[in-house]
């Protein structure tokens, strides 16, 4: 089991959301993938990695997002893809619409303004993972998962003994979302 190298720090990362029915389409395409699936639960889209991060940045990292614009998107998620370095399977979209990007962009930027470190060693490709340790896989045919996304959230990842979860920090909704935009916690 990995341990934060600092105690009192928190692993974090901004991602969207999934909504629940759009997450259980994404567990759907699992099913045959050999490998450790990622917990459907977990199923999301990483915008910004932040790492290990003060527990004392919580509260600019909240105000970062609920300044953000979040678009109301639409994302066909409509090919798998085997990252044979990495041995992971995910799922991405052939079409990355340019609201998805400055999405990104923005987020990048104000953590740049803020001083917050974060990884910037990859240039963004949007995707799901779907399973890591992962056998290659042919291609496969399914119907897309059209997914509005909505929800961008910060996220911490906990490491125990049952393995690692994610539990959404704070949250915000693109304005034409009729969830409410207030510093949503989960």
């Amino acid at each position: 089991m990995k341990h934060l190298e600092n105690p009192d720090a928190m692993r974090l990362f901004f991602a969207l959301w999934p909504d629940e029915a759009t997450r259980a389409q994404l567990a759907e395409l699992q099913h045959g993938l050999k490998g450790r699936k990622t917990k459907r639960s977990n199923l999301h889209m990483t915008l910004a990695f932040l790492g290990e991060q003060p527990e004392s940045s919580l509260a600019m990292l909240k105000g970062l997002l609920q300044e953000l614009t979040v678009p109301d998107m639409r994302l066909m998620i409509d090919h798998i893809v085997y990252r044979k370095r990495q041995r992971m399977v995910w799922a991405g979209i052939h079409e990355d619409p340019e609201s998805l990007f400055r999405l990104q962009r923005d987020i990048c930027t104000a953590l740049e303004r803020c001083g917050i470190e974060f990884d910037q060693r990859n240039h963004f490709k949007p995707h799901i993972t779907l399973t890591r340790d992962a056998a290659p896989v042919e291609a496969l045919h399914f119907e897309p998962v059209a997914w509005r996304a909505c929800h961008v959230a910060l996220v911490q990842s906990v490491t125990d003994k049952t393995g690692v979860s994610y539990h959404v920090l704070a949250s915000r909704f693109s304005s034409t979302n009729t969830e409410s935009n207030e510093n949503r916690t989960g």
